[in-house]
């Protein structure tokens, strides 16, 4: 919880401080390319808020009404910003970058000046700063999102980034780390829109990488919806873990048979387990109830995200 609640105030403070230099630069330079860049970084900082909002909410103690405790929130709160801000931001993008292909014609953004102390610097310059400031910026973020993501990788055996993205609990870590790779990309996108308007002159450049920004953004925020779906539906432990947990079941002594075996994700990296076992009849009560804590114990040790256990015997 503490690294992904470091990753989500990293990534807050750089957005933050991006949308303020992207906004300023969209209303002294009228780039829509920028305008796309301002609403990313604006729905980006929107993000952050809800996913602090949801580990808050998270971390409430269990009541009657919520026995397992409220860890889903953060899938819920997650699922709001692909919803609510990525989509509404996404769109909004790519509309604005079609408007601004239909009015290329009569525009080409980075050929006039704006005033600064008492001189005057081109558009064009004062984007490729903004821009470049955002590009940094978000590097701090994403080099913290990213080094959380490698530790659950290095903790859990995962090989690859895309098999973290498909087993991973842990949606506040996988939403800060797309989207500031998508941050990255798009800063980088709008650089090749308004270099490429400046070098030809034509304005259509710059609208259309506002467009494929708005493209990118909507993308992300279907790829993180379709993420949370499959967690807030009550998504198990992959078939690797479970026959992992299985076999430690399996193998105990005194266990002569799992009749059955189920788990399912109540909160980020917090999985319940639940598991009928029958037991050699030799064993008495006592032996029985000391053989399941020697059980749960080792199950815990085989994977940290294990932190309930039901076991029902069957003699």
């Amino acid at each position: 919880m503490a690294g992904s609640t470091g990753v989500v105030l990293a990534a807050l403070f750089a957005n933050g401080a991006i949308a303020v230099l992207k906004f300023g630069g969209f209303l002294l330079t009228g780039s829509p390319s920028m305008l796309s860049e301002t609403l990313h970084s604006v729905s980006d900082t929107g993000n952050q808020v809800f996913l602090l909002v949801g580990i808050r909410y998270s971390g409430k103690d269990a009541s009657r009404g919520h026995p397992f405790g409220y860890g889903k929130a953060q899938f819920f709160y997650a699922f709001l910003v692909s919803v609510l801000l990525f989509g509404i931001a996404g769109w909004e993008s790519l509309k604005h970058g079609y408007e601004a292909v239909q009015h290329a014609g009569h525009t080409a953004v980075g050929t006039f000046s704006v005033p600064v102390v008492g001189t005057t610097l081109e558009t064009f310059w004062l984007n490729v700063v903004i821009l470049l400031g955002a590009i940094a910026f978000e590097s701090y973020a994403f080099i913290k999102a990213s080094a959380e993501l490698r530790r659950q990788m290095e903790e859990f055996g995962w090989s690859s980034i895309p098999e973290a993205f498909r087993r991973t609990s842990d949606v506040t870590t996988l939403t800060a780390f797309t989207e500031d790779a998508i941050a990255l990309g798009g800063a980088a996108i709008a650089l090749v829109g308004i270099t490429l308007t400046r070098i030809t002159g034509e304005g259509i450049y710059d609208a259309i990488t506002a467009g494929i920004i708005g493209l990118l953004l909507m993308g992300f925020a279907v790829a993180l919806a379709w993420e949370n779906k499959r967690l807030l539906l009550g998504e198990s432990l992959s078939r690797a873990d479970e026959g992992d947990l299985r076999n430690s079941i399996a193998s105990h002594p005194g266990v002569t048979h799992v009749d059955s075996f189920r788990s399912v994700f109540f909160g980020p990296q917090r999985a319940l387990v639940t598991a009928e076992v029958s037991f050699d009849p030799a064993l008495v009560t006592g032996d029985i109830d000391e053989t399941i804590a020697e059980i749960e114990a080792k199950l815990r040790e085989n994977d940290s995200r294990v932190e309930l256990i039901y076991i029902e015997p069957e003699l």
